[in-house]
């Protein structure tokens, strides 16, 4: 099957403006995603309601994230639109809802009762968690559509996350921005605002990516095939359960603005660091696409995830007093994070292309629904985590009610040495513990990436299985 080249090295298929808003889809998407991530446990820190509480509604909830993920892989895989599309309909479908749900999860009306308050979280996040699934599955397999080229899937993805990076930076920055010292607004303005912004910048894929790539065959899914898939599918259970101990302890950026705060006393100031980072973040970004063609991509991430570990370790050691050693060990730092970053969802598209060479069942719905609910799910245990951390006794943290910083500061409310000691050790050190555990986990994972491409070519009708399994370089 040959399709016409319409921009970028010999044998891509997707076009330049198309590959553009595919990224700036991410940049979206992401300020959406860093604002529930960042922003919620400062929020909660700020509006009075028992931090123990509000991390068990955040576990709660994920009871139906399970339930609604593993539905929506096995609808998204059965429903069939008019317009023959598989992914674009379920991205136009989310546009609007995503940010409506946003703003309500940061809407919790002040004054009412906290079992008013605890119900609206609950719901909001029950309706932002359902309606995230309808973008995340699509955006992330749509790229198995666009083309069937490796190296084009890799350098998309790359160049994605840079974009969603861009996002991932700009939502935070607005909200604590609205909500510092300096400015002195609330969380729902700042949160309107993002809404806005995210909006904007999702339009343009919803409307202009091409679906290209048809299965050779498709089969319908039942949730017995979906398992009995997903054991057979064994690379993409490696990578996810890695990935369950990476993201689950990822809460650093959830706390940025509390270590701002309170142990280096200005609540822009991570901000600042972060702002003076970006130019490394950006490099280790662009050195990615040049990496994975000259290495095997998995053996840069494992590389880059070693190095997160140790120059964490070293920043916990360090310690919080000196502002300079903070700051140049994190922007250090940022280099090998911003490149194990970049590389985190390049490997979700090959273990689709694994498990539908391996078991001849085209499952990319199952298989980036996994990715959806790993995310999801880790990202409810980080939150809930650094929540339900500072909410221990023993760590002696004071809960507090204020709008904004400005707010908390005219309260004149302060921690103990003990209590900012034992939020030091959360903030620095549980997640490298964290990132070590997914490294001895990914040191088994051995898909390699030549491999994949004969397999896509393969799963593509465009070579036989016979030539596939003759020119891998070991036995699958």
């Amino acid at each position: 099957m040959a399709f016409k080249k319409s921009g970028g090295p010999a044998g891509w298929l997707t076009g330049g403006r198309e590959r553009k808003s595919y990224y700036v889809y991410f940049t979206g998407q992401n300020i959406f995603y860093a604002i529930v991530s960042n922003c919620l446990t400062t929020y909660f820190a700020l509006i009075g309601v028992d931090l123990l509480k509000i991390a068990g509604v955040m576990l709660a909830v994920k009871v139906w994230d399970a339930i609604n993920d593993a539905l929506f892989g096995v609808i998204f895989d059965a429903v069939k639109f008019k317009s023959g599309k598989k992914y674009l309909p379920w991205l136009r479908i989310s546009l609007v809802l995503i940010p409506l749900a946003t703003i309500a999860m940061f809407a919790i009306p002040r004054g009412a009762s906290e079992a008013v308050q605890l119900g609206w979280f609950a719901a909001a996040y029950l309706v932002w968690d359902t309606v995230y699934t309808l973008c995340d599955v699509p955006i992330y397999g749509i790229i198995t559509a666009m083309t069937d080229n490796v190296d084009e899937r890799n350098s998309m993805m790359s160049y994605k996350s840079i974009w969603g990076g861009v996002g991932g930076f700009i939502g935070p920055l607005i909200v604590t921005t609205f909500v510092s010292e300096e400015v002195g607004s609330n969380y729902t303005i700042a949160v309107v605002v993002c809404a806005i912004i995210g909006f904007l910048t999702m339009v343009p894929a919803c409307f202009g990516l091409k679906e290209r790539i048809v299965p050779v065959e498709e089969e319908s899914f039942s949730l017995g095939k979906m398992f009995r898939y997903l054991f057979k599918n064994k690379y993409l259970l490696l990578y996810y359960s890695g990935f369950f101990f990476y993201s689950s302890v990822n809460y650093v950026n959830a706390l940025n603005v509390l270590a701002s705060y309170y142990l280096f006393h200005d609540t822009l100031f991570t901000t600042f660091v972060g702002l003076v980072g970006a130019p490394f973040s950006l490099i280790g970004a662009l050195i990615v696409p040049k990496l994975v063609r000259r290495f095997d991509k998995i053996v840069v991430f494992r590389v880059s995830v070693l190095l997160t570990v140790i120059t964490g370790v070293i920043m916990w050691l360090v310690g919080y007093q000196s502002l300079t050693n903070f700051f140049i060990i994190n922007t250090i730092r940022t280099i090998p994070l911003s490149t194990m970053g970049v590389m985190l969802f390049m490997f979700t598209p090959d273990c689709a292309e694994y498990g539908k060479f391996k078991t001849g069942i085209d499952a990319k719905g199952i298989t980036f629904s996994i990715q959806t609910f790993m995310v999801k799910l880790t990202a409810a245990i980080s939150s809930a985590l650094s929540v339900f951390l500072l909410g221990l006794e023993a760590v002696g943290w004071v809960n507090v009610e204020a709008a904004n910083f400005d707010e908390l500061t005219a309260l004149g409310v302060t921690q103990t040495p003990h209590a900012l000691d034992a939020f030091w050790l959360i903030y620095a050190l549980i997640p490298s513990i964290g990132y070590l555990a997914s490294y001895l986990v990914w040191r088994f994972y051995n898909l390699k990436d030549k491999d994949v491409q004969i397999m896509a070519k393969c799963n593509a009708g465009e070579i036989s299985r016979e030539e596939a399994e003759a020119s891998l370089s070991r036995k699958y």
